[in-house]
């Protein structure tokens, strides 16, 4: 095998140039797909049914308009979710996801299963870790 390539289910693909990641790597590119704070958010309810935008606005806590506007845009663009817009006052608009995108969240799902299962234990990891720093802090200022 190539230096810098690895087998993924019967496949070649190359990943890295060297020590860095490759601007055209698949896997750099699939974090930029999905790298943001919203993304994945909106696959996995559209995942759950087709659904309008207001009330993807509703159940995405701390989403703007215009971000869940502009990740809907990128999401189309990338061929994960479809748009559908119904011609009433004012235009009913929803949205689908596509089978790549449902592909793309059963890729997913074992990294939602370990944040819904591991997260308290990274919380814990970082109580400690800030309480570390205090104690190590509060020694210098002596």
């Amino acid at each position: 095998m190539q230096d810098g390539t690895f087998s993924s289910l019967g496949h070649l693909q190359e990943t890295r140039r060297g020590n860095a990641y490759a601007r055209d790597c698949p896997t750099r590119q699939l974090l930029d797909l999905i790298g943001d704070k919203w993304s994945v958010l909106i696959l996995l309810l559209l995942g759950e049914e087709e659904v309008r935008f207001s009330r993807l606005k509703q159940r995405i806590d701390g989403i703007s308009q215009k971000m869940l506007s502009q990740t809907l845009k990128s999401l189309e663009r990338d061929g994960l979710v479809t748009r559908h817009a119904v011609a009433t006052v004012p235009v009913t608009v929803s949205y689908r996801i596509t089978p790549l995108g449902r592909e793309l969240l059963g890729a997913l799902q074992m990294m939602i299963d370990w944040a819904e299962t591991r997260m308290p234990y990274v919380a814990d990891a970082q109580r400690e870790f800030d309480r570390r720093l205090s104690i190590a802090d509060h020694r210098e200022a002596l």
